[in-house]
């Protein structure tokens, strides 16, 4: 049987679309990309409830320790057809500083981070100074090589908290005698959970909190070591904020130098020019 010229066009058709149809499929059928398959199950971010503790015990210098930030995730990757390494985990940079230690009517130390400071940069990093940009190395980070056989589950987690030293006496000084009045302490920081291709250094911000730890301590350096300071308002920290739009990480949060190797500790007296005490390590 002959096929006049409009049946000729509509088999064409037929096979266009057929052999459409078929492509459709094949592209539905591979398998979907590390990007769209990795699934976080579950987050959970808090501050524990116990206020900051003071300790006395050093005639040298007021100790205190505020309490832990925490977060974990519980993730799921599906089986990773290729040959591609990606490491999951938590990075954190601090948005903003003010620490303040007054010593009465001579002037206050300031531990200060200038660039963040100064409005240079919108973050810094808060690595621990060896794995970057991760914020540590243990609990903190997971690792998948592919292949993979099967899904892979797992959880990472992390904590950070504050126990820093404070001189009672001016630190500019060679006098010891007491003279601490107030500390204030106001950071924030931003926590990204983040997976990073190692090959190629994709990035994907799988979730992102933000928190807060602020702090006030009222010293009388006149009362008997062991009486002195007293914990005022905030006692108990606001809690972290799980957003619900992620947000992205500014590049200086990826990078050295980290908060602690780029914070300078500042005397600044209520007459004269200011003093740098401790000078950043980078």
């Amino acid at each position: 049987m002959r096929l006049s010229p409009p049946d000729l066009r509509t088999l064409l058709w037929i096979v266009l679309l057929f052999n459409a149809m078929g492509c459709i499929q094949s592209i539905r059928c591979k398998p979907k990309c590390f990007r769209e398959s990795i699934i976080v199950l579950e987050v959970n971010s808090s501050i524990d409830s116990n206020p900051t503790s003071i300790d006395e015990s050093s005639n040298v210098v007021l100790r205190y320790r505020t309490p832990h930030f925490r977060a974990s995730a519980r993730v799921l990757v599906p089986q990773v057809a290729g040959k591609e390494t990606w490491t999951v985990g938590w990075i954190q940079a601090c948005n903003h500083m003010e620490f303040y230690n007054k010593y009465g009517t001579k002037g206050m130390s300031s531990w200060e981070l200038p660039d963040l400071r100064d409005g240079k940069i919108q973050a810094i990093s808060d690595s621990d100074g060896v794995n970057y940009p991760w914020y540590g190395n243990t609990t903190e980070t997971c690792t998948i090589v592919g292949p993979t056989k099967k899904d892979t589950k797992f959880t990472v987690s992390m904590n950070d908290n504050f126990y820093p030293s404070v001189t009672w006496g001016v630190p500019v000084s060679d006098s010891n005698m007491p003279q601490l009045s107030s500390i204030r302490r106001d950071q924030s920081f931003t926590t990204w959970l983040v997976a990073i291709n190692q090959a190629t250094a994709e990035t994907l911000v799988l979730q992102t909190i933000r928190w807060r730890m602020q702090l006030h301590i009222e010293v009388d350096p006149d009362k008997l070591l062991g009486q002195r300071a007293m914990l005022r308002e905030p006692v108990a920290q606001e809690q972290p904020h799980i957003l619900g739009k992620n947000e992205p990480i500014p590049p200086n949060a990826m990078v050295k130098p980290n908060a602690n190797d780029a914070q300078v500790l500042m005397w600044r007296p209520k007459t004269g020019e200011a003093v740098v005490v401790i000078p950043p390590k980078y």
